[in-house]
């Protein structure tokens, strides 16, 4: 088994703690969310704590390449530079929001550059250019609905932990190449390190810089899972984020509202409102996607076509019955809402 996944989970966590603990002073001053209309949570509350996320997921990866992980060096760079690439850009908008259509076009670009890099086929039926534009297309939606999904204190360590466990684990079992699993690894640790300061009531938040190259570390990782042969597990690793995002916006859309505006109306949003303390929110979110890397697994682990739509049925309708109790109206007690943030 390779050492260098297990060395970067603790290394990983640790070199994040730390950085947010010699940060913090910084965005306290520079960095301060303050509620709004718009918004749920009642104190100033810092954010911008996933620049210690991306920096220590880069950090260890870079020390433990250099130690002799095996992992491959241009598409590594690729990779690096394209996450700090969207951090620079998710810390501008931290503290000046930008335009949407400059936000989208650069992401483009960088998520271009990334599919790219990594080359590969996926559909090979399908001609070359339709499919590198379909992988943008589909790289660029998640790093925008990861960034939408991080509205509540443990969303992001609800999904991203499950998610990078799973991924590192399958990878040990030979499912990735050496680059994927030592991110993967690297991406648990670093969001473990995090967990403590965003427990709701979160003291940190994570901000754009640490949501958009997190989305884009978790996309170009389930990407890689496909390209390895395993569809099915890429596509359930991330299905509440999927279904919740996806379906939000196109309701939204359906209704003639704008959708590049900060709203409330994702199905966890909606479960605070209706009377789910953030607790027992992100609590069903990080079930639901232990369920779904069990499933994900299977479909690697049993390859065959009744075992794969068997998984994917099971993953389909576990969602449903989430988003279903997200949005049935409950009790709602006060200070109910607080955890919860645009």
């Amino acid at each position: 088994m390779p050492i260098a996944p297990l060395v970067a989970v603790p290394l990983a966590a640790g070199l994040t703690a730390l950085l947010i603990l010699l940060l913090r002073p910084l965005l306290v001053r520079y960095a301060l969310a303050r509620p709004n209309a718009r918004s749920s949570h009642r104190v100033p509350t810092p954010q911008g704590g996933g620049i210690a996320i991306v920096l220590a997921v880069l950090v260890s990866g870079a020390l433990l390449a250099f130690a002799g992980a095996g992992v491959a060096t241009m598409e590594a760079l690729v990779l690096a530079h394209a996450a700090l690439a969207l951090a620079v850009l998710g810390a501008v908008d931290d503290v000046r929001p930008l335009p949407a259509s400059l936000r989208l076009g650069f992401q483009a670009l960088v998520v271009t550059g990334l599919v790219l890099a990594v080359g590969g086929r996926l559909l090979p039926e399908m001609p070359l250019l339709l499919e590198r534009a379909l992988a943008v297309l589909a790289g660029l939606w998640f790093v925008n609905l990861t960034n939408f999904m991080d509205g509540l204190d443990w969303m992001t360590v609800a999904e991203v932990v499950p998610v990078s466990a799973a991924l590192a684990l399958f990878g040990l079992w030979g499912g990735l190449d050496p680059l994927p699993v030592l991110a993967a690894a690297a991406l648990f640790g670093a969001l473990l390190g995090f967990a403590p300061f965003n427990r709701p009531v979160a003291k940190l938040f994570l901000g754009d810089v640490g949501s958009l190259p997190i989305g884009l570390l978790v996309a170009w990782l389930l990407y890689r899972l496909a390209l390895h042969g395993a569809f099915a597990a890429a596509v359930l690793l991330p299905l509440y984020y999927l279904a919740d995002a996806t379906l939000t916006l196109l309701g939204r859309a359906a209704r003639g509202e704008r959708v590049w505006e900060a709203h409330r109306g994702h199905y966890y949003q909606r479960a605070t409102v209706n009377g789910l303390t953030v607790m027992a929110v992100v609590a069903r979110v990080f079930l639901l996607n232990l369920w779904l890397a069990a499933l994900a697994g299977m479909t690697l682990f049993w390859p065959s076509w009744p075992v794969t739509v068997a998984a994917l049925i099971a993953g389909a309708g576990a969602v449903a019955l989430v988003l279903r109790g997200f949005s049935r109206p409950r009790d709602v007690a006060p200070g109910r809402q607080e955890g919860m943030r645009l």
